[in-house]
């Protein structure tokens, strides 16, 4: 089994991209619209994911991999799934959007301890922003973040956006890799 970017292409072509009128997360305007948690709650999608990330982060892994719910929760299953297929030890974490007024009320949660490093996981980046709340979440844990790996840049600044907070963005795929110029 190894990562074929040619097949994850075709995967998030044929599920996840489409074409019309969108308001994206970011509150932009899109002619298209990348939903990858059809992509990534597909076996094949999954398996990809899961191997290109794994590929992308090498021998050195981090402690962990996690993020925003509910899109980065498929992604980091993959990843941490195939990392123990490769008999690779990789825990998996997730990032609630609120906290929960019940139980141990937190965060993050995952069997992650405070000086964990971690690698934050996303499907689709636009601006940023998502992951940028959840880095703040995991910090405010104790974790320590080396970057972020998304499946698909959009290339509208997230980047950047990234960079200017300190970290880098690595992605399996860009918007270019489907014919679509970002805007300028």
């Amino acid at each position: 089994m190894q990562y074929s970017k040619e097949k994850l292409i075709e995967i998030v072509r044929d599920k996840g991209l489409k074409f019309g009128d969108f308001t994206l997360a970011s509150g932009k305007k899109a002619s298209y619209y990348l939903d990858c948690r059809k992509v990534t709650l597909s076996s094949e999608g999954a398996l990809q994911v899961g191997l290109g990330i794994l590929d992308m982060l090498g021998d050195d892994l981090p402690d962990a991999v996690g993020g925003m719910a509910i899109g980065a929760d498929p992604i980091s299953a993959s990843v941490i799934t195939m990392a123990a297929v490769q008999g690779k030890s990789l825990a998996g974490f997730i990032v609630r959007k609120e906290a929960k007024a019940h139980g141990t009320g937190q965060d993050v949660e995952g069997p992650i301890v405070s000086g964990n490093t971690c690698v934050i996981v996303e499907d689709v980046v636009t601006t940023g922003g998502s992951s940028l709340k959840a880095i703040e979440k995991v910090e405010a844990a104790g974790l320590k973040v080396l970057g972020v790996i998304a499946i698909v840049d959009r290339m509208e600044g997230g980047k950047q956006a990234f960079a200017e907070a300190g970290y880098e963005l690595r992605t399996l795929l860009t918007i270019e890799d489907f014919g679509i110029t970002p805007p300028q």
